[in-house]
């Protein structure tokens, strides 16, 4: 198949820290070159591929600061992606809303992945578009009251080789990690309740965004002490894997309907089991009992530490190489593609074939 890959702009593929859009489009477009596709990248210009790399900015949004007007190099690529079309058999769209006016426009068909939550503005341009073919990364994500047409849910998956296992946490200081932005919505003040409660340190890692600066300032920092409670900075591949990896536990205390939460599934890869808020799709990336632990509180939280200590790090490396592997995941988008050309295909020969018995009886 010739497939085009959108990603935003904003960060390279695959990022260099944080960025979970961005590392899953570089891991499929990848293994899609490798199972023989013809692919074409469209992301930011330092962004590093198998596939064909196509840009319309050298670097990195966010590492420009001569850039004020983002929006518009978005535009300029989705322009250029659908000025295209013909060229592809099928666009994989990952940049959300943005790409839909443009999808309506060419007979190539469009399949996006929707990696983001809906809004009370955005959800008025997915209703506008919702005919078109949406691919879901977990079942608590889509929202059916919107009626869109979701034609799968898709998973998304890592290089799990590329995450070194770690048969035992670090026994000389046990700890419990945090990785992730460091903003409301991923809870790193709940972690830190948790930890200051049960007595256990905690390290923190994870990016700090403009827009995030204030409730950084005043809900996480004043309990850093360097001791119990440590912050790290933003992380590498290499820093979240050993982390997360020497770690006793995971904690993903979120307080919104996380669509996915790649750092679940990179935790277990390393061993490591997480215990999570029952909220959006946790209860769908980890095995309950097995491989971590799904809480309605902290309380619970708390109260789960000793028991996901003792799980099986084995268990939670092969629960990730089952269900998160960047293999699978291309394995489903290679279907979904499969469906929705022939699905167009189909519905272009009925026009045609309408159009030729309409002629003949008027002839």
């Amino acid at each position: 198949m010739r497939i085009a890959q959108v990603a935003p702009l904003w960060e390279r593929v695959p990022p260099p820290g944080y960025g979970g859009t961005e590392l899953v489009v570089g891991l499929l477009t990848d293994e899609l070159v490798r199972r023989g596709h013809e692919v074409t990248l469209f992301a930011s210009g330092d962004s590093l591929t198998l596939a064909k790399l196509e840009s319309v900015h050298p670097r990195a949004l966010r590492l420009d600061s001569t850039v004020k007007e983002y929006g518009i190099y978005e535009m300029l690529q989705l322009n250029w992606v659908y000025e295209r079309a013909s060229e592809f058999d099928i666009i994989h769209s990952h940049v959300g809303f943005s790409s839909l006016p443009f999808a309506n426009l060419v007979s190539t068909p469009t399949v996006h992945t929707l990696h983001g939550i809906f809004t009370p503005d955005n959800e008025k341009m997915f209703m506008h578009a919702k005919n078109q073919p949406y691919i879901s990364i977990s079942n608590a994500q889509r929202e059916p009251r919107l009626g869109l047409n979701c034609v799968a849910t898709v998973y998304n998956g890592i290089d799990v080789s590329s995450h070194k296992f770690h048969s035992q946490p670090d026994t000389e200081k046990p700890y419990l990690a945090f990785v992730g932005r460091i903003s409301p919505e991923k809870g790193p003040h709940h972690a830190i309740e948790i930890a200051k409660r049960s007595g256990w340190q905690l390290k923190i890692a994870g990016k700090v965004d403009v827009v995030d600066v204030e409730y950084f300032e005043r809900e996480v920092k004043p309990h850093i002490d360097g001791e119990q409670i440590q912050y790290l900075g933003e992380a590498n591949h290499h820093q979240k894997n050993d982390i997360m990896g020497r770690a006793a536990v995971t904690l993903f205390p979120i307080t919104w309907r996380e669509p996915f939460g790649l750092v679940m599934v990179e935790s277990m890869a390393a061993g490591t089991p997480v215990i999570a808020m029952k909220m959006g799709s946790t209860p769908e990336v980890i095995a309950h009992g097995k491989t971590g632990f799904i809480c309605e509180n902290v309380d619970e939280c708390i109260a789960a530490i000793d028991k996901a200590v003792a799980l099986d790090r084995s268990a939670c490396r092969d629960y990730v190489w089952q269900n998160f592997s960047a293999q699978k995941m291309a394995d489903g988008y290679e279907t979904v593609y499969r469906q929705v050309i022939a699905e167009r295909l189909g519905k272009k020969n009925g026009h045609l074939k309408g159009a030729v018995i309409a002629a003949s009886s008027i002839n």
